[in-house]
């Protein structure tokens, strides 16, 4: 059970901390029968899983080299999982879906953790419409895949405000510090009333003016019961967004 923090989809071909970080990490974990990836970037009203037998790789940005649109990941589906995936979700009526593929919270950070991309990958949406405490739910549920031998990977970051990073002159704010610190803490104490509630703090408006790259972190801490966290990947890109990685056994 792994939480990334993905930050640029540049760090799929640039070599650096992270691309270099999530290398290791790959090399660490046991071989997964599957994996299961809940990204930021599949952020709609419901939730879906996906059902391709050759999902596509999506290219779901704007202003970056061409040869970013280039990479592949050519990991193959797998129906019967993606089937059973929404079977565990049936309470939130989780649906097959075949028009989505693996978009860069998945493709950038899974080109690191399995070059051989010879794993099969699912993708589960995150549902817009649900409050935090229904996506730890959610992952809760999701979590018991973890004893058949499936990787859950959730794919966001701790700290999430392109408007200060792109413009914030690559300076470290207390709010960015202060809540990455506060979410580590809470993560090791397992204090879930403290995660559901973070983005109601002052701290968690600035980290995230858009939910949508906290709540993976949900759905990760949610499928990893009572596992104890470590902290392979820490540090900030672009001044205040937090390059966390968190890995649960």
């Amino acid at each position: 059970m792994v939480f990334i923090g993905h930050g640029s989809p540049m760090n799929a071909i640039e070599d650096n901390p992270w691309s270099r970080g999530w290398t290791a990490l790959g090399a660490s974990l046991p071989t997964p029968r599957a994996i299961v990836c809940v990204s930021a970037h599949w952020y709609v009203r419901g939730t879906y899983v996906t059902d391709n037998e050759a999902p596509e790789t999506i290219y779901d940005f704007g202003g970056f080299p061409p040869e970013l649109s280039r990479v592949t990941y050519p990991a193959p589906g797998d129906r019967v999982l993606a089937n059973t995936v929404a079977a565990v979700l049936s309470s939130v009526r989780a649906a097959p879906r075949g028009d989505w593929g693996l978009d860069h919270g998945a493709w950038s950070v899974l080109l690191r953790l399995r070059p051989a991309a010879d794993v099969p990958v699912v993708q589960v949406s995150l549902d817009r419409g649900a409050p935090p405490s229904a996506h730890l739910a959610m992952g809760q549920a999701l979590g018991s895949l973890r004893g058949q031998g499936v990787l859950i990977l959730a794919s966001g970051n701790v700290t999430h405000n392109l408007h200060h990073a792109l413009r914030g002159g690559g300076t470290l704010p207390p709010w960015a510090s202060g809540f990455d610190a506060d979410i580590a803490r809470a993560i090791e104490q397992r204090d879930h009333a403290f995660l559901i509630g973070a983005l109601e703090t002052e701290a968690g408006r600035h980290a995230h003016p858009s939910p949508d790259h906290y709540l993976p972190l949900l759905w990760a801490v949610g499928a990893a019961g009572d596992s104890a966290a470590t902290f392979p990947i820490t540090g900030f890109a672009l001044g205040s967004l937090s390059m966390r990685a968190v890995l649960w056994r």
